[in-house]
């Protein structure tokens, strides 16, 4: 084993590569990940203590009157023991990772990856960042199509920090706002905001009814934001297994803040 090829190796020369192949770009909140992990050994032997992946995604804050992009770990996984790679060796370790129920949709800017790291001592640790597709679980799915039943249609959705008494587990929320195009509310409201706390089989959600102003009054409401209702409500699976229930679950609910 050379000397400088070992020296080359500690600062990411000629060191093993990672390259974590998924079964597939989309997945399911609440679902799984599945893929190998990839590791071609490099010009020396090395030891990999272990192997972590870092399911990732960005928020947006405010600091000091300035938006900026903060990073989340949403979670961490390690995927293998330690073990030795030999120069030129090839190994793939299978991994399967579960993905939260809460974790962001792929709706808007948001991203969501993985990044593998390997953890190799007195070496530069090799990285591989894989950006995946999150679609909503079926609960959460029958939610916004019934709120597309309805007559609104999503104009935004982003990941926006949010006061401690807010976040769960995490340090922000994902907002989805939607505008009524068609429907029984076309007229009647700006927009409805919608935050979602899932889990397999409820949804929290809090809604936020944002009132058409009219006339006079309606003018100083939208001056000060006194047009715009907050409230939280439950829906269970069995809420959502009949449609037009939970239909008119939505519009009562909303219609109570006209």
């Amino acid at each position: 084993m050379s000397f400088v090829n070992r020296m080359l190796a500690s600062v990411g020369i000629g060191s093993a590569v990672v390259d974590t192949k998924l079964d597939g770009s989309t997945f399911q909140a609440g679902g799984n990940i599945q893929g190998v992990v990839h590791i071609q050994g490099g010009k020396v032997e090395q030891n990999i203590d272990e192997i972590h992946i870092y399911l990732m995604t960005e928020y947006l804050r405010e600091v000091d009157d300035n938006t900026v992009t903060e990073t989340h770990v949403l979670g961490k996984y390690r995927v293998s023991e330690p073990f030795t790679i030999a120069a030129n060796e090839v190994k793939e370790i299978p991994l399967s990772i579960p993905l939260p129920y809460d974790v962001p949709l792929s709706v808007g800017q948001t991203p969501i990856w993985l990044k593998t790291a390997l953890d190799i001592k007195q070496a530069v640790d090799p990285t591989d960042n894989d950006y995946i597709h999150v679609v909503p679980h079926d609960l959460v799915d029958r939610i916004f199509t019934t709120v597309e039943e309805l007559g609104f249609r999503l104009k935004k959705s982003q990941c926006l920090h949010v006061k401690r008494h807010m976040q769960r587990n995490h340090p922000f929320v994902q907002e989805f706002e939607f505008v009524p195009s068609s429907g029984p509310f076309r007229g009647e409201l700006d927009e409805i905001e919608l935050v979602l706390y899932p889990d397999q089989n409820h949804v929290q959600m809090l809604i936020e009814v944002d009132k058409r102003g009219k006339g006079l009054f309606g003018f100083l409401e939208d001056a000060l934001d006194l047009d715009e209702q907050k409230s939280m409500i439950s829906i269970a699976r069995a809420d959502a297994e009949d449609p037009q229930k939970l239909k008119q679950m939505f519009e009562n609910h909303i219609r109570s803040y006209m």
